[in-house]
């Protein structure tokens, strides 16, 4: 009998889920890894070689490791619920003009739901993960995530959407820890090769990182349909023609394929009218912005007029910010400093300090 209880720990074969998996075993945790198999990169015509969390070779080092350590390990194949939501959520959003954010939606909802049914199967009183997170339960009765200690590796941002159920359940055991510390526990360890191994930056199931190579691979004649709509400016002037609305994002400015003497900005797209509007860098500057399917965290509701901090992308560094709830279950983000870059599509995430009011994503 353990002495802190049964867990499952979700091991992508990496160095962070590894380290996890091996800390919640010392800690006297009687420890379950897993290893979901999500995608098959083969299968979507990508030419690049499957790496990553799918690959035969990381279900392979986690394994080991769990071998090594004297713990059960199961590999889970879940690529049927990651293509119906993941995969079908990925391309709609694109064709809907939007950017999407494929992570979020895989942790909140295929993931962690993934993780707790096992867990329930298994008997396992906690799940884990390698993120770079931390949370704990507040004196409200509510859980509440907070930044990781490496500022510079902090995943906080992407677990916006788990619920209150899910965080009573989780550890994330690294979140007090910087990358370079986790690195030398493997080391360490023996596991050389894990402390040096490489980490991905790309989304998983897009690893050559060409989503638009992607889209037209899941949606046989996309490029035909969408070909040669107008560029035009903010007044409505048509400047050129683009090679499909789905293949560009707002705030881009490289790959536009045009030449104006200038640099110009992709300011909105308007997928009823296969039209990309484009525009000077100011034109991109926003002071407010609605989000939808707000998740809530810290609190179970704000006050009118809550500061926050709000970060509209992973890597920005976030923009003190007014939230107010309206009537139609929209959030009302008015920016105190004008900001630039709002995509529909991606994730708004607030911050009181270092811990996450909640999340939801940018309407357009």
């Amino acid at each position: 009998m353990s002495r802190n209880g049964k867990i499952l720990v979700a091991m992508s074969g990496g160095v962070d889920s590894s380290v996890a998996a091996m800390m919640l075993h010392e800690e006297g945790y009687e420890v379950i890894g897993i290893t979901m198999k999500t995608w098959d990169y083969a299968s979507s015509g990508g030419s690049k070689k499957e790496t990553g969390c799918c690959s035969l070779d990381s279900i392979n080092d986690a394994r080991s490791l769990a071998v090594r350590f004297g713990f059960p390990h199961f590999i889970l194949d879940i690529r049927n619920e990651f293509g119906e939501y993941i995969i079908n959520n990925f391309v709609d959003e694109y064709i809907a003009g939007r950017t999407p954010n494929p992570c979020v939606l895989c942790n909140t909802h295929i993931k962690w739901e993934a993780l707790l049914k096992r867990a329930d199967m298994l008997d396992c009183e906690f799940i884990a993960t390698g993120h770079y997170a931390q949370h704990r339960l507040q004196d409200n009765g509510r859980y509440v995530i907070s930044r990781g200690l490496d500022l510079s590796k902090d995943q906080s941002y992407v677990l916006w959407g788990l619920s209150q159920e899910s965080l009573a359940r989780t550890r994330f055991p690294l979140g007090g820890f910087r990358k370079s510390e986790i690195r030398q526990m493997a080391a360490d360890s023996g596991f050389i090769d894990l402390a040096n191994k490489s980490e991905s930056y790309e989304i998983c199931f897009v690893p050559d990182n060409d989503y638009r190579g992607f889209l037209k691979r899941q949606v046989p004649g996309l490029e035909e349909k969408v070909d040669g709509g107008d560029f035009v400016l903010s007044d409505g002037t048509v400047i050129g023609k683009h090679r499909g609305y789905p293949f560009y994002t707002v705030g881009q400015r490289k790959g536009l394929e045009i030449a104006l003497g200038r640099p110009v900005f992709v300011l909105d797209i308007n997928p009823e009218t296969n039209t990309v509007i484009l525009g000077e860098k100011e034109e991109l500057v926003k002071h407010t912005m609605n989000v939808r399917d707000v998740n809530l965290m810290k609190y179970a509701e704000l006050p009118e007029d809550f500061q926050s901090l709000t970060k509209i992308r992973y890597k920005h560094e976030g923009t003190m910010s007014m939230l107010n709830m309206r009537p139609d279950g929209l959030m009302q983000v008015d920016f105190l400093e004008a900001v630039s870059g709002v995509a529909p599509g991606q994730s708004a995430v607030f911050y009181e300090g270092n811990d996450l009011v909640g999340g939801g994503f940018i309407k357009k």
